[in-house]
């Protein structure tokens, strides 16, 4: 993050400390309408979709250390095998063989020189290419050229390993846009994966993943937690293209660094990251359902997976430099994944609550402040994603949130020009 870059976020924190009104050119947002959350069909729209053409987070490098390693990986309702190869690259497949349609793999993760089907026999390379099959004089011009894996698209930023099943999507860089910049200094090429957990939440994914794309709830549901070492007033939202936001947040000038080592404790620390990521919370949505804070100390994922329309399937990682020997820090959970950790519990346990009263007749819809906008922002590019034409009208979202306000465009910088001029 350049300079000019870090001095519009300070001036944008004391703006929002001191202002007493929203931003002149904010839009008004109109409701969310309550079935995005509740309407079986609304949920069906978003599976068919949402997690068809986007990029998906997948897995981590280090879970495949060697040539033939592999894991299966189905968060998204399409069983994949992740591989790597012995050139070092990783490709994703279906885990759907050719002939009968049989699983190449049932272990969740394991090292095979060759993916071979336990069914009929059937042989395929790292690369997907059928090798060979039992009984050949069996079977009248069968080409095996023709059938190899069915490949899913995968890309990596630096060690994480992202899917899309869409042919037509952008590369994973075009679709991170300036956030791939934003995270050059966060080293994802050289940190380890420390900590990866998974917890089932009863509440609908986007209950979940919206906990952690506001502010406006941390005095309430964390008062003793994130509150004390939180500036929430003076957060800062950033909307980028592709449904993607960022909030940055101080922290309070007597509050210790989160994630900071105990007295005594060393731990490395990502030298490359700069003054925000080192005095800030500085925290990412990425469509459809990455939230994460980024620090010197750690780069903790969550991800938010749809596992029915109020139910979750919740994961929690973290990253992190070189700790050397030994287990790494685990910024979510407490007892290597036990538990959540506090400020998680108090935000997932409410999240059900919130679920069993949005099954009642008494919620309508979500009217959002400008504090929540990030959420509406998510919502105008997820009707993007399914097509305004194939959802309800009582379910649509209004697109009042247009290109002046997506990054690197900020109306608010017009607004305080005559102060920065005059500095």
């Amino acid at each position: 993050m350049d300079r000019t870059e870090i001095d519009n976020l300070r001036r944008l924190m004391a703006y929002e400390k001191n202002r007493t009104a929203l931003p002149a050119a904010f839009p008004t947002l109109p409701q969310i309408p309550a079935g995005r959350y509740t309407d079986p069909d609304f949920f069906a729209l978003e599976q068919k979709h949402i997690w068809k053409k986007t990029w998906l987070l997948a897995g981590h490098l280090d879970e495949l250390p060697d040539a033939g390693s592999f894991r299966l990986w189905d968060n998204a309702g399409q069983p994949v095998i992740l591989i790597r190869t012995r050139e070092g690259e990783v490709n994703a497949f279906y885990n759907t063989c050719r002939h009968r349609g049989a699983p190449l793999v049932t272990e969740p993760s394991g090292r095979r020189a060759l993916l071979t089907c336990r069914y009929h026999g059937w042989t395929y390379s790292q690369n997907g290419d059928l090798l060979s099959i039992n009984d050949p004089e069996d079977f009248r011009d069968l080409d095996m050229s023709c059938l190899s894996l069915i490949k899913v698209r995968c890309e990596r930023f630096g060690k994480l390993i992202f899917v899309n099943f869409d042919d037509a999507a952008p590369s994973l860089l075009e679709w991170l846009g300036p956030i791939a910049d934003e995270w050059k200094e966060f080293q994802f090429d050289t940190c380890r994966l420390s900590a990866r957990h998974v917890f089932d939440l009863d509440c609908n994914w986007k209950v979940a993943m919206e906990a952690n794309m506001e502010t406006y709830h941390v005095r309430y549901i964390h008062p003793t937690t994130v509150a004390p070492m939180l500036d929430e007033r003076q957060n800062v939202n950033t909307f980028y293209r592709n449904g993607h936001g960022r909030m940055v947040a101080p922290r309070r000038e007597d509050a210790p660094a989160r994630m900071a080592p105990a007295p005594g404790e060393q731990r490395p620390e990502i030298e490359t990251v700069g003054e925000i990521g080192r005095t800030c919370t500085q925290s990412y949505n990425v469509f459809p359902n990455w939230v994460s804070p980024l620090n010197h100390y750690a780069l903790p994922p969550l991800l938010f997976w749809p596992n029915g329309i109020g139910k979750t399937r919740f994961e929690t990682w973290t990253i992190a430099p070189d700790w050397g020997d030994g287990p790494g820090p685990d910024m979510w959970t407490e007892n290597n994944g036990q538990r959540l950790g506090m400020v998680l519990l108090e935000d997932t346990e409410f999240g059900e609550w919130i679920q069993k009263s949005m099954n009642s007749g008494g919620f309508r819809g979500v009217p959002l402040s400008y504090q929540e906008a990030r959420i509406y922002h998510w919502n105008q590019f997820a009707d993007q994603i399914i097509g305004v034409d194939n959802i309800p009208e009582a379910l649509r979202i209004k697109p009042v949130m247009g290109p002046e306000w997506i990054y690197p465009n900020d109306p608010r910088l017009d607004e305080i020009a005559p102060a920065m001029a005059a500095e």
